[in-house]
Formats: C-alpha cells, sequence, structure tokens
C-alpha cells in the first residue's frame, strides 16, 4: 500500500502500477488514477496507520490536493481540501495489488472545496446518497 500511495498516487507514475497491480487491476487502476491526477495534479496522502494480516493490508489515510482540473464532469475550481480522513483496504497476492475498497468523508471533501450535494446528482461518484434519501 505505501508504495502505491508514494508512486502511483502522490507521484502520479502511471507506468508504476504494472509492477504493483495485478493485471486485471492494473487497467482499472489506470482508468481512475489518470484523470484523478489531472484534477488534483498535487494531491497527497499521509499514511496515518497500516495493519495487515493475511493477504489484505488495511490503512487509514489524510488526502490534501486542490481541484484545478475537470473531475466528474465539472471544471477545476480552484479550491482545495485538507487532510480529509479516509480508510482504504487492499488485497495482495503473489506482490501484487488483486483489489481495494474505501471509505472517504466526501462530505467533509465537498464542504473543504465549496460543493454542495443538492448540486449532484444522487447517482455520482462524488455524492452517492443525497441527504432526504438516506431518511426514506
Amino acid at each position: 500500500m505505501a508504495r502505491a500511495v508514494d508512486e502511483v498516487i502522490d507521484g502520479g507514475d502511471l507506468g508504476a502500477v504494472e509492477g504493483l497491480f495485478a493485471l486485471a487491476f492494473a487497467q482499472e487502476g489506470r482508468a481512475w488514477v489518470a484523470p484523478f491526477r489531472a484534477a488534483f495534479p498535487e494531491v497527497r496522502m499521509q499514511t496515518v496507520a497500516l495493519v495487515g494480516e493475511s493477504d489484505t493490508v488495511v490503512g487509514r489515510l489524510c488526502r490534501s490536493g486542490t481541484r484545478t482540473g475537470a473531475w466528474i464532469g465539472r471544471p477545476g475550481t480552484g479550491r482545495a481540501f485538507r487532510n480529509v480522513r479516509e480508510v482504504h483496504g487492499l488485497t495482495a497476492r503473489e506482490g501484487r495489488l488483486h483489489d481495494c475498497w474505501g471509505l472517504q468523508d466526501n462530505d467533509d471533501r465537498r464542504r473543504q472545496s465549496g460543493l454542495r450535494c443538492s448540486r449532484l446528482t444522487a447517482r455520482s461518484a462524488a455524492c452517492p446518497v443525497t441527504p432526504n434519501a438516506a431518511r426514506t
């Protein structure tokens, strides 16, 4: 996980994906990382804690960045978010990452970035549940 964060997310080295990710997962990883890095070119993730057992690693991280490019169909804003809390889990086999999942404090990220959930659709990756939909 540490190398994936340092080299791919923070460093933007898409070539490192080939050596870190399993073949099937590498294509998915590049498809997400490339547009994310274009929208947030100076993004940084700080590793707070890592816990591993068997083939699974779970990390508590904080992410910071400034959206200077388009993301999820919206133009860059120049607005920053700092120290947004995240938890990510990775499955590794034979020295390569095969799967990942993550939880992110997107409400905090939107607040800091000046985005309001009501401006996005309920199906958007940036706003998966509208406040009213969660109560129904």
